[in-house]
């Protein structure tokens, strides 16, 4: 089209002196005309991104750079290689996104994969949707069923184990390049580094750090009441002092001051940590050679480490030892088991319940009876309790 007015503008000019002689530039070959004819056309209106995508994919494959596709299209690089990771997609799915059955987003789902049988098979059931009335599969739809155990990179797990790990035990990677994810997408194998690895971490821990033993768990916390769960005992770290000299020259406070103030170099900070480090004090070596650490990862990937705790065995010579506080709670024997079953219990229960309550119907006086029944003995068991707190000093 552009020719054609070029042709006629000429014939309207051919009489002015000016234009007697004009100067034809020739293409080398058919493509660069064609590349030619197509750049201008997309200068002078927009071409479907179903199209760009095709003809961007094309002049790649000849080895037309980056650079020269924006400057030939009017577009910036970063849009060409939008277009350009685009272009790999299978047909049917261009297709697809030429007449509307696809938008550009749910395209950009579909190039998470690398297998096009599985993914013209999701593309299938997209068009199944749209053809029941439901819409389609949206972008995560798409995504999960291409690749549905697939790992995030910001997944604890992969960040602990890390990409070379994971790829030297033959774990797949991948990605979405539109939204600059990068997948683990080999979960069972990722799962299988990430224990491998802590349990090795564990295993080197004790012999680098004293302790007497170390266990990992794949926990991303430990809760409150772990060691009541485990029934581990608990020492903590025996509280430093900084020296008088040190104490005197109040150095640790005037290096907090300046850490608080973020004026404090490199040199002041390891002095201010070493400082610190000494005030939160530390295990004995006692305390570790008979306690030991649980490891685990936490949900941001790093590994934390919670020491101090005493295995149920090692209570006993650890309370010799002077490092644990021997139990004050009383030993109670086990009660002996019930020559009736649960079940029989609960029966008997409900028959004594229901001629207490038949009794009530007969003489609704022994309702008071039983009540101050209750109350006298319950006044009589919590005074005992209180004096025995206070007895203790409680």
């Amino acid at each position: 089209m552009a020719g054609g007015r070029r042709y006629r503008a000429l014939a309207l000019l051919q009489d002015d002196p000016r234009f007697q002689i004009v100067t034809v530039r020739m293409a080398p070959d058919q493509a660069t005309a064609a590349f030619w004819a197509t750049s201008e056309n997309a200068q002078r209106e927009d071409l479907h991104p179903a199209d760009e995508i095709r003809d961007f994919g094309v002049m790649e494959k000849r080895g037309v750079k980056v650079a020269d596709i924006a400057v030939a299209y009017g577009v910036t690089e970063e849009h060409v290689y939008r277009r350009l990771a685009l272009s790999t997609l299978p047909a049917p799915v261009l297709d697809a996104l030429r007449d509307g059955s696809v938008s550009l987003s749910q395209a950009a789902a579909f190039t998470i994969s690398d297998d096009e049988a599985l993914t013209l098979e999701v593309l299938a059931l997209h068009m199944e949707q749209i053809a029941k009335g439901y819409g389609g599969l949206n972008d995560h739809t798409i995504k999960t069923r291409l690749k549905p155990g697939s790992v995030k990179g910001t997944d604890r797990r992969a960040v602990f184990v890390g990409e070379a790990d994971y790829r030297a035990a033959g774990g797949r990677m991948g990605g979405d390049l539109f939204a600059d994810v990068t997948t683990f997408d080999d979960p069972a194998i990722l799962d299988e580094v990430f224990a491998a690895k802590l349990a090795q971490t564990a295993a080197d821990y004790p012999a680098a750090h004293g302790w007497k033993w170390a266990e990992a768990i794949t926990d991303s916390y430990i809760s409150y009441q772990f060691d009541q769960d485990r029934k581990f005992g608990k020492v903590y770290p025996v509280e430093g002092e900084l020296t008088e000299a040190e104490a005197e020259a109040e150095r640790y406070d005037a290096l907090a001051e300046l850490a608080n103030g973020d004026a404090l170099d490199e040199e002041g900070t390891t002095e201010l940590d070493a400082l610190q480090t000494k005030r939160n004090g530390d295990f004995t070596d006692e305390q570790r050679a008979t306690s030991g650490v649980v490891i685990y990862v936490t949900n941001d990937g790093r590994v934390m480490v919670e020491a101090g705790f005493i295995r149920a065995e090692d209570k006993a010579a650890a309370v010799e030892a002077g490092i644990l506080q021997p139990s004050r709670h009383a030993t109670t024997e086990s009660a002996p088991k019930s020559p009736i079953s649960d079940t029989l219990r609960g029966d008997l229960d409900r028959i004594g319940t229901g001629a207490r309550q038949n009794a009530m119907l007969d003489d609704p006086k022994l309702a008071l009876h039983l009540l101050a029944f209750q109350l006298c003995g319950r006044v009589s068991k919590f005074s005992g309790r209180e004096k025995q707190q206070i007895g203790s000093g409680g």
